[in-house]
């Protein structure tokens, strides 16, 4: 058996197998309901189940192969990512949609190294229509989209 002390696919595939299973483990007393009326519990389990078995996959074709994870580790993305998402959940409950949406595009382009302000800003924009329209719009999701405080 190789060291899987640095390969990439081992950690990704424990990281994606950690997250079906807790998944599954959340949502274990969920009603699970059928495919026709699902319960709350059916779409965990079931994209947790699929997240599970794709992980283990992953963390075997890792042990197969000895590809070593490469480069520095970016401190600036690994702060700014998980904080990116916090804000974004908690800027959905107290300014609306589309706010959270921008803040969670600009700080997640601020944790690379070529942040551009006007790319960002163009980006943000045709990522928040395009979210809009899908969620809200499309799917008729009830995300308020500004809340004024």
């Amino acid at each position: 058996m190789r060291s899987v002390g640095g390969n990439r696919d081992f950690w990704a595939g424990l990281m994606f197998a950690g997250i079906g299973g807790a998944a599954m483990f959340i949502a274990r007393n969920y009603p699970f309901g059928t495919t026709l009326r699902m319960g709350p519990g059916y779409f965990p389990q079931v994209l947790g189940g699929l997240l599970l078995l794709f992980g283990l996959y992953v963390m075997a074709r890792g042990l197969r192969r000895s590809e070593r994870i490469k480069g520095p580790w970016s401190v600036r993305a690994l702060i700014a990512l998980p904080l990116a998402m916090v804000l974004f959940g908690i800027l959905m409950g107290s300014l609306g949609f589309i706010p959270a949406l921008a803040a969670l595009i600009f700080l997640s382009a601020a944790a690379g190294r070529e942040f551009k302000f006007v790319e960002v800003l163009w980006l943000a924009l045709l990522l928040t229509l395009l979210s809009v329209s899908l969620f809200v719009w499309g799917l008729g999701l009830p995300y308020p989209l500004i809340k004024l405080p």
